[in-house]
């Protein structure tokens, strides 16, 4: 997960835009205090966004492999909670039209505990470990960024197979609960192969707007986190690690076979957020501030 801001990259930034405030308007009357108000005030340019989550990805690909992997496993089991929170949410609410759109809510759980966290999930590691190798265009850089994603996605979905066999084979769920978790999985299931790729796009691109809006803001976190995650279950969106909890859950209670699951879900969905992730989002996001990252100092 991309860190905070560091602290003089930020105040740089929002120095050299007070500094330049001040001088258009020198008589403003502004009392310091009333000033800092105003620096605190100012939104962080893309550009400095975009080097925050830079030098965030360039120490994440330093981190040794034993700190990615149990952090990966922890956050493939914490993320499990966000299919059995959904279902157990299912499962209280009444029979109405409006059920179904509260019992998603449930599914914010798990991001909110891997990312208040800082645990290491896959999906937001696309945007964090491709800006560096955009910036840097070496190979070594590239061969760390895959180093990552294998350690963690891995690791992820160790953590969610644990979760998946607790759900299955210990009493922890009531039957109630555990016709709902079903239901998840039918429901999941029952995309194509095209719209598992399809869905993964969006739920790829959220995730890293969601890494983005992190890095440029402060004491927001919770809301970001529940409301865009909560859109990637409302529409539907799929996630390779949330959903590999899903699916491994079938695969153990009977209702999937692991072909399918492989190669109807783990397969598109993958390649849908890695797409939707890196593809347009961090591409665009590059695009966007290439020009200004590697402009001159104006010395303000």
């Amino acid at each position: 997960m991309a860190g905070k801001a560091p602290k003089d990259e930020v105040e740089t930034a929002q120095d050299e835009t007070s500094s330049k405030s001040s001088d258009s308007h020198p008589g403003s009357g502004l009392s310091r205090k009333e000033k800092q108000q105003v620096r605190e005030g100012v939104r962080h340019r893309p550009a400095v966004v975009y080097e925050i989550i830079r030098v965030q990805g360039e120490i994440e690909l330093r981190r040794p492999v034993s700190a990615l992997w149990w952090s990966g496993v922890a956050a493939g089991i914490s993320i499990g909670f966000s299919f059995l929170t959904e279902a157990a949410l299912a499962a209280h609410l009444p029979e109405a039209p409006w059920s179904a759109v509260v019992a998603k809510l449930g599914y914010a759980v798990g991001f909110l505990i891997v990312i208040l966290g800082h645990q290491q999930l896959f999906t937001e590691n696309v945007l964090t470990a491709v800006l560096p190798i955009m910036a840097r265009k070496q190979m070594h850089w590239f061969l760390r960024m895959v180093r990552l994603w294998g350690i963690v996605l891995a690791a992820n979905i160790v953590g969610c197979l644990i979760f998946a066999l607790a759900l299955a084979f210990l009493p922890i769920v009531p039957s109630d609960v555990a016709g709902e978790l079903s239901k998840i999985v039918g429901k999941v299931m029952g995309n194509s192969p095209g719209e598992m790729f399809a869905k993964g796009i969006g739920a790829g691109w959220l995730i890293a707007a969601l890494v983005w809006i992190l890095s440029s803001t402060e004491r927001v976190e919770f809301f970001v986190i529940t409301l865009l995650t909560y859109l990637i279950a409302l529409f539907g969106f799929t996630h390779i690690v949330a959903g590999s909890s899903e699916a491994l859950y079938g695969v153990l209670t009977g209702a999937v076979t692991l072909e399918t699951a492989i190669f109807r879900f783990f397969m598109p969905t993958l390649a849908g957020n890695v797409f939707g992730g890196t593809v347009l989002f961090s591409v665009l996001s590059y695009a966007q501030v290439r020009e200004e990252i590697y402009a001159e100092p104006n010395g303000d």
